[in-house]
């Protein structure tokens, strides 16, 4: 191996990226600031209990094989996914349940129970979905937007298929029932996107879950994390684990290594960050003026949402609670606009609760259950409170909706809790505001409006992640790592 790379953050999007620099013959260094890998990823140990940090939703697989089909390995060496079905359990305030699955006579056996007028519009939905998949996902997902030319070329397929109206909107010009279209539009939260402004292309995640299923990773989704980190291993990588960057060393209009906290310093022909993009630029970057200058327009985008979570562990078995559930509150549109816009932290709530125990009873101690429940908050510019005061009462707040929704006599049967608030994802993550996702992904935040795989002005300068295109999700920066190493290695090769 006669180049070699370095890859800030052991994320979803970082080991992706160092598994196929070091498939392609380039000596990988994958640099860490935490304890262990996974980034958001994250996992934690507790009285017997395994809780993943997040995300937990595992779709299109075929994305994750690749990465060790590359070297001519199998996946199911390192990792187990298991299936989950259904994908979702929709609960409204009513007590109506919607069963989402991609058991096509189960799912418009579902709908039908909605309303029988709108099975017939959401044929039509997912024709649409289909096509947006297509041009959105399988045509420009992996695919690194360096220069406007390439917007003007995918503009016709933007076109055909309204990319300017909203998820919510185009959801909504095919089926009536108000569960429904919430039911098709609240995917985009996962992604860190108002369903009332996100792109209509991101419906493809409807296509994506349909076309490849819903998966867990066996042990916890730092469980897939840990076996990346082995084949990455075995292909002959390194992995610096709990030294933070400090800074990326420039010379001139070039990346030359990393220096870290503990005193170590490399050099390298080419560096990529999985880091937080603000932190990338602003800090690790700050003796360059590129740095500077990308900091202070960062600042003016809009940076999606945080999250609050709740982690708990219960007495008993509770087979009735699926893996996946959406609590939907009173309201939808009125709940995000105070999110998005207002930064207010509301009264009510929507809820994502994990059960991954239903699914692996590995993840609890026996006769035990492992739960979490996720609200979406205000970034911390939006809602500039002290969480510390506040903290303890959200939490027994929304243990106390799920108690009366849906699992009576649960908080005496808590055995273990803890929280994890926005304040946590900046510290713990370097997050810029405590953003859970990166930039929101809007229409004028995608594609070539997103950071590019590639810095325009230094050249070996790269990155991938949340930030970058395609944005969130593990498909989403699983697909840029596929952008940003072809990249690389294009250029490596080129200057070998």
């Amino acid at each position: 191996m006669t180049r070699s790379a370095a890859v800030i953050g052991a994320g979803f999007g970082g080991l992706a990226l160092a598994i196929r620099l070091q498939s392609a013959g380039i000596a990988t260094t994958l640099v860490e600031a935490r304890d262990k890998p996974g980034g958001r990823a994250y996992a934690w140990q507790r009285d017997g209990f395994t809780f993943d940090a997040g995300p937990t939703v595992i779709t299109d697989p075929a994305c994750l094989r690749e990465l060790w089909a590359l070297s001519g390995q199998d996946m199911a060496r390192d990792v187990t996914l298991l299936p989950v079905s259904p994908f979702y359990r929709l609960n409204w305030p009513d007590g109506t349940n919607f069963d989402y699955s991609n058991d096509e006579p189960a799912l418009r056996a579902e709908i039908a129970k909605l309303n029988p007028d709108d099975v017939a519009g959401y044929a039509r939905f997912l024709d649409y979905a289909a096509g947006v998949y297509r041009e959105g996902y399988e045509k420009l997902g992996t695919t690194a937007f360096l220069d406007f030319s390439q917007m003007i070329r995918a503009a016709p397929a933007l076109a055909k298929y309204q990319a300017w109206r909203s998820v919510y909107s185009m959801v909504s010009s095919f089926v009536k029932d108000e569960r429904l279209r919430q039911a098709l539009s609240f995917h985009t939260l996962l992604v860190g996107g108002n369903p009332m402004t996100t792109s209509a292309i991101y419906a493809l995640i409807h296509k994506l879950e349909k076309a490849g299923g819903v998966w867990f990773a066996q042990g916890g989704t730092n469980a897939l994390v840990r076996g990346m980190v082995a084949l990455f291993e075995r292909l002959g990588g390194t992995v610096r684990i709990g030294d933070p960057v400090v800074e990326i060393e420039t010379l001139g209009d070039r990346a030359t290594g990393l220096a870290t906290a503990s005193g170590w310093r490399q050099s390298f022909d080419a560096v990529a960050s999985n880091a937080d993009i603000m932190h990338s630029y602003r800090d690790l970057l700050r003796g360059s003026g590129r740095g500077r200058r990308v900091g202070r327009a960062l600042a003016n985008k809009r940076w999606s949402p945080s999250l609050f979570l709740v982690h708990f562990g219960v007495r008993g078995s509770w087979s009735g609670i699926p893996h996946h559930m959406i609590l939907f509150g009173p309201r939808y549109r009125g709940l995000l606009t105070d999110i998005y816009d207002h930064g207010v932290l509301p009264a009510d709530f929507s809820l994502y609760l994990h059960h991954p125990s239903v699914t692996d009873p590995t993840m609890a101690p026996e006769g035990h259950s492992t739960f979490y429940a996720l609200a979406p908050v205000p970034h911390l510019a939006k809602l500039p409170i002290n969480w510390e005061d506040v903290q303890e009462s959200y939490a027994d707040r929304i243990l106390a909706e799920i108690e009366r929704r849906l699992m009576p006599g649960l908080r005496e049967r808590i055995v273990t809790r803890f929280h994890y608030t926005p304040v946590d994802f900046q510290r713990d993550l370097n997050a810029h505001l405590g953003s859970a996702f990166s930039l929101e992904p809007v229409l004028t935040q995608s594609a070539w409006f997103r950071t590019h795989n590639r810095d325009d002005v230094i050249p070996n300068l790269y990155f991938v992640g949340a930030g970058t295109h395609p944005g969130a999700g593990i498909p989403g920066v699983v697909g840029s790592a596929k952008a940003t190493a072809a990249l690389m290695v294009e250029d490596l090769e080129t200057k070998a």
